[in-house]
């Protein structure tokens, strides 16, 4: 168990080091294009960055299993966020595969954690 939590940990540090530190690499993947401010690359560099670097360090800091189900209902929200998007905004290719690793990271974090909110 301990050794998928430590790969949940890092998946999230290493995706969000993508939006933290290569904005317009992240911008480019997610079909978005800068605006005439540099907000845009802002809200990458936070929301798609350095939250989940801060989620994933978070939880190898904190180390329990509650930490490590935490992170998983993030990658869920995330999840939600996206089928959201599917259902209101119309699917594609990109979304689908998005959609794919959020759901399964999500659902894995909080499978392998679960009986922790039991203890």
């Amino acid at each position: 168990m301990e050794i998928l939590n430590v790969i949940y940990a890092l998946l999230s540090i290493g995706l969000g080091c993508f939006g933290w530190l290569a904005p317009r690499y992240t911008l480019g993947a997610l079909d978005l294009t800068m605006g005439e401010t540099t907000m845009g690359m802002s809200e990458i560099r936070a929301s798609a960055g350095a939250l989940f670097v801060g989620m994933g360090v978070g939880a190898l800091l904190i180390g329990t299993p509650v930490a490590y189900l935490m992170l998983g209902f993030c990658w869920l929200g995330a999840a939600i966020g996206r089928a959201t998007s599917v259902a209101l905004d119309g699917t594609n290719t990109k979304k689908t595969m998005f959609f794919a690793v959020e759901i399964a990271v999500g659902l894995a974090a909080i499978a392998t954690n679960w009986q922790a909110l039991a203890a």
